[in-house]
């Protein structure tokens, strides 16, 4: 999955819903992926997130680092968010040399589009998949964690 979006030539730019916290990427976005695993459901109250991989060196915060909180959702897993109106920006792996942004917290057009759902085999019960997109039970093939634990 080497695929990566076309708006990697410019910076993107992202932020919170209430602007304390805001950010930019300067290299190219990963694959675009629908993530339906429990801790993505229940940290962003949907059915699933839509994120993508970049390298650590490419992300920084602009506006608002200061009160960026964060909270260890999986051990060696931290999802990072605005404490004033609880955005979810980005979480990162403590090992990893990405951060996976959270699509919808930007502010530009990546120019990818989603291109897989990953951990279907915790999908909502209450939601239907409907789209022609590769599914995986788990993280997709070369994902570079091993699978999350089901609590």
């Amino acid at each position: 999955m080497a695929h990566t979006s076309s708006a990697s030539a410019h910076t993107l730019r992202g932020s919170c819903l209430c602007g304390a916290v805001v950010y930019a990427i300067s290299g190219p976005l990963g694959p675009i992926g629908h993530c339906h695993c429990r801790t993505c459901r229940k940290a962003h109250a949907a059915a699933f997130a839509t994120t993508a991989r970049v390298a650590r060196s490419d992300f920084r915060w602009t506006r608002g680092e200061e009160v960026v909180a964060a909270f260890e959702s999986t051990p060696g897993k931290r999802r990072f968010f605005c404490p004033r109106c609880g955005s979810h920006l980005v979480a990162a792996w403590t090992d990893a040399d990405t951060v996976i942004v959270r699509v919808g917290s930007l502010d530009d057009d990546p120019g990818g589009r989603p291109l897989v759902h990953i951990w279907v085999s915790q999908r909502a019960p209450w939601h239907e998949i409907n789209d022609s997109l590769p599914q995986f039970s788990e993280s997709a093939p070369g994902a570079p964690h091993p699978p999350m634990p089901e609590s």
